[in-house]
């Protein structure tokens, strides 16, 4: 049986949301500005992760701040519609790696395009890795999401494709470190996580089937650079920023609309 997913990648485009059952629709320009707040907010975040602002989503949006904190007034309503729709794509992928036959095809299947879709969204990425534990979604999500992992990882390691001490904490350790090379890297080569990755599905499968590397290793330049930017920046910092990139100019004066 051959089971292949679809590519789910942020395109720049916010997916239409309905407003949240509890809540009146607004008026046609309110709403206006909520969209425009929601397409700032995924781009910024997508690019820097989930420390942005409110001040630079409202620049951004070219609204005033006070917008959006009218229309958001916590983050975690503001997380919540950038990434329900997300964390369905990832169940939906967790899902379809189950049906698939082999199991370790499925588990290492799950993985890969996993890592595709969090690839061009760094906010995605740090949701769900964590980054956003106090939110109602981020519980919800790791609710539906965990059980599925471990029943991927409990049948591929019953199959013995999978080394009997390797847990699903390990998977979960490793789809972290792998996330975090992703940050590191993007300015460097964006698709070198898929080169660690395939080392480390190589050293926690059982047997000795060993797949080709994807990619070039690092020269002592790029591991430099790879190695400057994968301090997590503090909130607020964004992405960290490329030590050979051309320092930018100060903070622009905000204005609000």
């Amino acid at each position: 049986m051959n089971h292949d997913f679809p590519l789910l990648r942020y395109d720049g485009a916010v997916s239409e949301i309905p407003p949240p059952s509890d809540r009146p629709p607004l008026r046609r320009d309110a709403e206006r500005n909520r969209r425009r707040i929601l397409t700032a907010a995924r781009g910024l975040i997508a690019e820097r992760g989930l420390g942005v602002g409110y001040e630079e989503i409202a620049r951004e949006a070219e609204v005033g701040v006070g917008t959006v904190y009218r229309r958001f007034p916590s983050r975690d309503g503001l997380f919540y519609e950038l990434f329900h729709d997300r964390v369905d794509a990832v169940v939906g992928i967790l899902e379809e790696a189950l049906a698939v036959e082999d199991p370790w095809e499925g588990l290492r299947r799950f993985m890969r395009r996993d890592f595709e879709l969090q690839a061009s969204d760094r906010g995605l990425r740090e949701f769900m890795l964590g980054g956003a534990d106090s939110t109602e979604l981020g519980r919800r999500s790791r609710g539906r999401i965990q059980p599925l992992v471990a029943e991927l990882v409990e049948r591929a390691r019953s199959a013995g494709r999978l080394r009997a001490d390797v847990g699903q904490g390990d998977i979960e350790i490793i789809l972290a470190m792998v996330g975090g090379l992703m940050d590191a890297s993007v300015r460097v080569d964006p698709d070198l996580w898929r080169r660690y990755l395939a080392m480390v599905l190589d050293g926690i499968q059982s047997g000795d089937r060993h797949d080709e590397l994807p990619g070039e290793p690092p020269d002592q330049a790029e591991v430099g650079r790879i190695l400057a930017g994968w301090a997590r920046p503090r909130r607020g910092q964004g992405r960290p920023r490329d030590p050979e990139a051309p320092a930018r100019a100060g903070p622009q004066s905000e204005t609000g609309s």
